[in-house]
């Protein structure tokens, strides 16, 4: 009898094993499609992947063979891949790529096995947050989130996972430097950082919450940086990092004061031909750096690019203090500044790409609510704003604390490493372009995430014995 007992439960547990087995992946299966299709939403609500400027020139430099300014062709390649399917599979891919690295970074912080979960927090994030306003847009901008938690991944969880996510992880970042140089500035910044702590924690272990293994990380991280002039030279036939850093600083120079000061001690000077402008200069780096501005009279980005870096070297010797003051003050405010935008009235160049190199795609581009209906997400910033200042003041206590509030090591890796990815991207953006919402807006989001796991963790059903 007892041997029949025993034989019928282990019939019935082979049973249920693939049973249970089988609704796992089902369920995993509903949420997955579930969080895609929550970080869509936007995108399908709007009937056309979300396009902004800059957009046009992202796509078509690898269809022309040139470099654009700040526009990556390798990211280019990406959207010209997806152009027989009106860029559907690019959206499609971002928002399957962020879906991952949310689901693997709940399992290596406990929180795995759990899709409805996962699908819970994606669904949070997609409305308190800017997530799927980039994850349906055809900019690079998810991938400085994507990224920065590839980053934390495989410096702080390596040995949770298996060879082929370390790897994917590593492909992760490689792939993202090149598409936007300053997601390059924010890796190399966070990587230097990682590794100054974990030098510290030797003698200071309260350091770090763990000690970061680095060397597949920064692997990643000199591969990216390597694949942006190998991809430019494969692309557009120059070997040369994505142009228009020296106009973008120029800009900020120009917004901060220090251009004005320049040109009135120096002007008249028939070797600075920018003091014919001396009188006329704009007081907004957009202002100079779009349009039928000063800088295309002088003959535009590469032909004036000699002066202006002439004119900021000038600048750094002249006035250090007010230059110090000046990036301090921008990165800062960079830091602070993150209202989720979308661009609905300054999309003439895209629309004027795709007119020109894909106009089979013109009629559902001008049916799309970005473009008829000219829609305002404005009020979105009357939550995303203080979820993602509460946010990032949670992360900060949460590092501070995080031994009176038992908070797990690996949660307490991913708030240092979002702090780090934050304070890094303020500084590039801030100081080498100038603070502008979307910058921030971009990688801010991480902080709400952060704090949905350090909540899920505390409300953790109990393992039983």
């Amino acid at each position: 009898m007892a041997d029949s007992l025993v034989a019928g439960s282990s019939v019935r547990d082979g049973v249920a094993a693939p049973l249970r087995r089988r609704s796992e992946v089902v369920a995993w299966g509903l949420a997955g499609m579930a969080m895609t299709l929550a970080l869509l939403t936007p995108a399908l609500w709007n009937g056309f992947p979300l396009i902004f400027p800059d957009t046009g020139g992202y796509f078509t430099a690898p269809i022309v063979g040139l470099p654009t300014h700040g526009r990556s062709a390798f990211y280019g390649l990406f959207l010209d891949a997806g152009l027989p399917l009106a860029f559907w599979p690019c959206v499609l891919i971002q928002s399957a790529l962020v879906a991952w690295l949310i689901v693997v970074t709940l399992r290596v912080n406990g929180l795995g096995g759990r899709p409805w979960l996962a699908a819970g927090i994606v669904a949070l994030l997609s409305v308190a947050t800017s997530l799927p306003w980039f994850a349906g847009q055809l900019m690079p901008d998810i991938l400085f989130p994507a990224a920065a938690l590839a980053l934390y991944l495989l410096a702080f969880a390596a040995g949770q996972l298996a060879r082929g996510e370390r790897y994917a992880l590593a492909a992760v970042i490689a792939l993202a430097i090149p598409s936007h140089m300053a997601a390059g500035g924010m890796c190399v910044a966070v990587i230097v950082a990682l590794w100054l702590i974990a030098g510290l924690a030797r003698y200071w272990p309260r350091l770090s919450p763990l000690s970061p293994r680095l060397r597949l990380a920064s692997a990643a991280v000199a591969a990216g940086i390597a694949l942006c002039p190998v991809s430019n030279l494969a692309l557009t036939g120059s070997f040369a990092f994505t142009p228009g850093g020296t106009t973008f600083l120029f800009g900020r120079l120009i917004e901060d004061g220090i251009i004005e000061r320049y040109l009135a001690e120096r002007c008249p000077d028939a070797t600075i031909r920018l003091c014919a402008y001396q009188h006329d200069m704009p007081d907004r780096a957009d202002n100079w750096l779009w349009g039928n501005t000063i800088l295309y009279k002088l003959g535009g980005w590469e032909t004036y690019k000699a002066e202006e870096a002439r004119i900021i070297r000038d600048t750094l010797v002249m006035y250090p203090g007010m230059h110090l003051t000046a990036a301090i003050t921008a990165a800062l405010e960079q830091f602070v500044t993150f209202d989720t935008e979308v661009s609905v009235y300054d999309n003439e160049p895209t629309i004027t790409s795709i007119e020109q190199y894909a106009p089979e795609l013109m009629p559902a581009l001008s049916r799309a609510r970005q473009q008829v209906e000219r829609f305002d997400v404005g009020p979105l910033n009357y939550l995303h704003r203080p979820v993602a200042g509460f946010a990032i003041a949670g992360i900060m206590l949460a590092l501070i604390l995080r031994r009176r509030l038992a908070i797990a090591p690996e949660a307490a890796a991913l708030c240092l490493t979002i702090l780090l990815a934050l304070a890094a991207n303020a500084v590039v953006c801030g100081v080498f372009s100038h603070p502008v919402d979307r910058y921030q807006s971009r990688l801010v989001l991480l902080a709400p995430f952060a704090m949905a796991i350090l909540v899920a963790q505390r409300f953790r059903p109990a393992v039983k014995a």
